[in-house]
């Protein structure tokens, strides 16, 4: 088994509020839970109405397949130009 971990750092610009924040962090994981077989959540920079971290995990038995959904995963919130990917962080790990 194949537990891969990817915490990605969002900016988002021209947001001014907590509200804007939820709203455009909202779409970003329902598109990607309903495209992807992932678990998608916040996991930081609650407070921060400019800045978010999304943590994204999926499992699978083969290391290559679980790496290449994190990075199409990575690819797709890019291609919704909803918010800048500042930073990202893969971690696979094998049981």
């Amino acid at each position: 088994m194949v537990v891969g971990v990817c915490r990605i750092s969002l900016l988002i610009h021209d947001n001014h509020s907590l509200k804007g924040k939820r709203q455009v962090v909202k779409s970003i994981v329902e598109k990607v839970k309903s495209r992807f077989n992932v678990s998608v959540a916040e996991v930081g920079d609650n407070d921060l109405w400019q800045r978010a971290e999304l943590g994204v995990t999926a499992v699978g038995n083969d290391r290559a397949f679980v790496n290449s959904v994190m990075d199409k995963v990575m690819n797709f919130i890019e291609s919704l130009h909803a918010a800048e990917i500042v930073g990202q962080n893969i971690e696979l790990i094998n049981y």
